[in-house]
């Protein structure tokens, strides 16, 4: 896929989420002329772990697409976890983690939190936001319209413990370029982390966009006009 051509977008969700997270952003890539799939995860099954997470995103894979080649993975949040996973069985031209955590081999989700530093730079930004502990939705949702955040929340999944007790399966990052988009304005994973840990852990500069955690909700199209943007293996900030 060369950028701004129509392509298929495969669109993984983040903890005690579903597709309908995706939905104002699907919409927004579909009137660009793309294909969009957005399967639905386990996430309530205390039997399904990272790999039958990664299943779940296969499954609908093949049956939307078949064989086509050049899919567009995107990872949104816990999906860090699951979208490298995806992107070693199916002919992915590109991975995009959108505010996404980053695995390293052999890391459990559950271990991630300490081992990146996460703690201390979530208790920096909520001193520099004066965010009340507990407070939720300045967390998650400060720049999402009240009505759609409401939704968010009303619709939250039932996020089963089980994935976050196994180790990330892969010895090193898929042989796919990958990108990681930055939302400079997220109070979950704050910008100055991120730009540290994607250094690290993948050597790479994040691209960056306005918006919170949520930006799928709170700037679907502008999201969508960057997500397009995104081609095969010349295109800018490609690693691996």
């Amino acid at each position: 896929m060369t950028p701004d051509a129509a392509g298929t977008f495969v669109l993984v969700p983040g903890a005690a989420a579903d597709s309908w997270y995706w939905g104002p952003l699907a919409a927004e890539l579909r009137a660009r002329g793309h294909d969009v799939i957005t399967p639905d995860l386990p996430c309530d099954d205390d039997s399904a772990g990272l790999r039958e997470y990664a299943d779940a995103v296969v499954d609908a894979v093949v049956d939307a697409v078949g064989g086509r080649t050049g899919l567009v993975v995107v990872a949104h949040s816990f999906g860090g976890f699951t979208a490298p996973l995806v992107c070693e069985r199916v002919p992915a031209g590109r991975l995009v983690l959108l505010s996404a955590m980053v695995p390293a081999p052999g890391e459990t989700p559950g271990e991630w939190w300490g081992a990146t530093g996460w703690e201390q730079a979530r208790r920096e930004q909520d001193e520099r936001d004066g965010r009340a502990p507990g407070d939720d939705t300045a967390l998650f949702f400060h720049d999402v319209p009240p009505e759609l955040a409401a939704q968010a929340v009303s619709r939250a999944r039932a996020q089963s413990a089980t994935p976050f007790a196994e180790p990330w399966p892969l010895a090193a990052w898929p042989a796919v370029p990958t990108t990681y988009l930055l939302c400079r304005d997220d109070r979950f994973l704050p910008a100055g982390f991120v730009r540290r840990l994607v250094g690290e852990r993948l050597g790479l500069v994040p691209d960056e966009i306005d918006g919170g955690h949520n930006v799928a909700l709170s700037r679907p199209g502008e999201l969508a006009d960057r997500l397009a943007a995104y081609g095969g293996p010349g295109s800018p900030r490609a690693a691996r």
